[in-house]
C-alpha cells in the first residue's frame, strides 16, 4: 500500500518545468525564432540603415515611432513578454544541462557550450543595452531618478535617431560591448535556428542536419555582416550634420502641425454656407 501512495506524491511534488516540460522547450524553440528573433533581424536592419545617413535612419525610426501610443503595448506584447519568457525557460535548460566538451572534444559539444554562453552574454547585453538605449520604462519620474545620465541610461532620443545614437556608442568600450553582444546574439540564434529545427522534426536525419548547418551558417554571416554593418554606420555618423539635419525636419515637421491646427481653427469658425462657398471656390480654381 505504500509504494502507490510514494509514487503519488513524488509526481505532485514534481516541478511545474518538469511536469510541462514537451510543450515549454517548444514554445522556447517557437519564440527563439519568432518573435525574439525575427525582430533581431528587423532591428539589426534597421540600424545597418545608418549606412545610408541620418535622413535614411531617421526615417525608419519615425516609421516605427507612428504607432504612437500603440508602440509600448506592440513592443510588451511581441518582444519584451516573449524574450523575458525564452530568456527564463533558457536559463532553466541551462541549470539543468551537464556539458560534457572535457571527455568530447567535437564541433557538437563546442556548439552545445558556445550556445549557452551566449545564451549569458546576450542576456546581459539586451538588459544592458535597453537600458543604455531607452532606459527600460517609458516613465518620466524613472527616467529622470533612475536611467539618467549619470548611470548612462535613456541615451536614445526618436526625433534625433542618429545623432544620439552615434553618441551613446562614442567611446570605444561602447563600441567594443556592443561588438561582442551583437556576435552573440546573432550565434546564439543562428545554432538556436538549427537545434530548433532537431526539436520540431524538420532536419532529423544526418544529412538533413548537414544542409542544415550550412543554411543555419548561412544565416550567421549574413546577420553578423548586418549588424556590424549598423555599429560601421554609427561610427561613421558625422553629429553635427546628422542634427542639423534633425532640428530642421523636426522644426518643419513642428510648422506644419502648427498650419494645420490653425487652418483646422479657421474652418471650425465658419458656418455650413461660409464653408460649402469656400470649397465650390477651390473647385472652381481647379
Amino acid at each position: 500500500m505504500q509504494g502507490p501512495r510514494i509514487i503519488s506524491v513524488e509526481a505532485n511534488s514534481a516541478s511545474f518545468f518538469s511536469r510541462n516540460e514537451f510543450l515549454i522547450r517548444r514554445l522556447h524553440s517557437l519564440t527563439g525564432l519568432v518573435p525574439v528573433g525575427a525582430y533581431m533581424c528587423i532591428h539589426l536592419i534597421t540600424n545597418a540603415s545608418t549606412l545610408g545617413g541620418a535622413p535614411m535612419f531617421q526615417k525608419n525610426v519615425d516609421l516605427i515611432h507612428s504607432l504612437g501610443p500603440a508602440l509600448p503595448i506592440v513592443e510588451w506584447s511581441f518582444i519584451f513578454l516573449p524574450l523575458i519568457f525564452h530568456a527564463v525557460v533558457g536559463v532553466a535548460i541551462i541549470r539543468s544541462g551537464n556539458p560534457n566538451l572535457s571527455s568530447y572534444h567535437y564541433v557538437g559539444n563546442v556548439r552545445y557550450v558556445l550556445q549557452r554562453a551566449t545564451a549569458w552574454i546576450a542576456l546581459a547585453f539586451i538588459a544592458w543595452h535597453v537600458f543604455h538605449m531607452h532606459g527600460w520604462f517609458h516613465n518620466e519620474w524613472w527616467l529622470e531618478n533612475v536611467a539618467n545620465e549619470d548611470l548612462g541610461g535613456h541615451r536614445f532620443d526618436p526625433k534625433h535617431a542618429a545623432s544620439t545614437a552615434a553618441l551613446a556608442l562614442e567611446a570605444p568600450i561602447r563600441k567594443l560591448a556592443y561588438f561582442i553582444g551583437v556576435v552573440s546574439c546573432v550565434f546564439h540564434f543562428a545554432n538556436g535556428l538549427w537545434t530548433m529545427g532537431i526539436t520540431w522534426g524538420v532536419w532529423t536525419t544526418a544529412a538533413a542536419q548537414k544542409r542544415a548547418n550550412w543554411i543555419c551558417g548561412a544565416v550567421g554571416i549574413v546577420m553578423t555582416v548586418v549588424g556590424l554593418s549598423a555599429l560601421v554606420g554609427v561610427a561613421k555618423t558625422d553629429v553635427v550634420a546628422a542634427q542639423a539635419y534633425e532640428d530642421t525636419k523636426l522644426q518643419m515637421k513642428q510648422e506644419e502641425e502648427q498650419r494645420v491646427a490653425a487652418e483646422n481653427k479657421r474652418l471650425s469658425s465658419l458656418t455650413a454656407e461660409e464653408r460649402l462657398a469656400e470649397r465650390k471656390a477651390r473647385e472652381a480654381n481647379h
